[in-house]
């Protein structure tokens, strides 16, 4: 079972098993069991649509959202960008551990790969913004290249 904190400073637990994932199916129509198909592609369709995410927490954590008494749109308020990666990150390892052992090395390394591609991603991201010249991405966004030019004298003076 994994935790993670909503935006709300309210704790909840995942706990992927055979139950939960027809629960989930049959609540949200989504197959977790189907996630890790084409090289995992339905889970990062998944992670990139946090509506659908969670939708899906909503279903995995039914019964603390009954015991508070959370309608759905409640629940979908107590996630901020915080608390959302926080749940992304408890729901991939818990889904992650759900599968058999054989299985899994292949989903902790799948997964270790894809964070480790989010941070070269990010430092090359912030290496080229500190590499900007601001001076000109401002002429070329204004079309021009270079000082206006000099008046040539011909202008008469107003």
């Amino acid at each position: 079972m994994r935790s993670f904190t909503d935006a709300q400073k309210r704790p909840w637990n995942i706990e992927i098993n055979v139950a939960a994932i027809k629960r989930v199916r049959d609540g949200a129509g989504v197959d977790l069991y189907a996630l890790i198909d084409d090289g995992a592609k339905p889970l990062g369709e998944l992670l990139g649509d946090p509506v659908k995410l969670v939708e899906v927490l909503y279903v995995l954590c039914a019964g603390r959202v009954e015991e508070l008494g959370l309608q759905p749109e409640d629940f979908g308020a107590a996630f901020d960008g915080d608390a959302l990666e926080a749940a992304s990150e408890a729901f991939t390892e818990e889904l992650v551990n759900f599968f058999p052992s054989r299985g899994r090395a292949i989903l902790q390394k799948l997964k270790k790969k894809g964070q480790e591609l989010g941070t070269k991603l990010i430092a090359q991201a912030d290496a080229k913004l500190d590499q900007l010249d601001l001076d000109s991405l401002v002429a070329t966004l204004s079309g021009s290249s270079g000082p206006p030019p000099a008046s040539s004298g011909l202008t008469p003076a107003a």
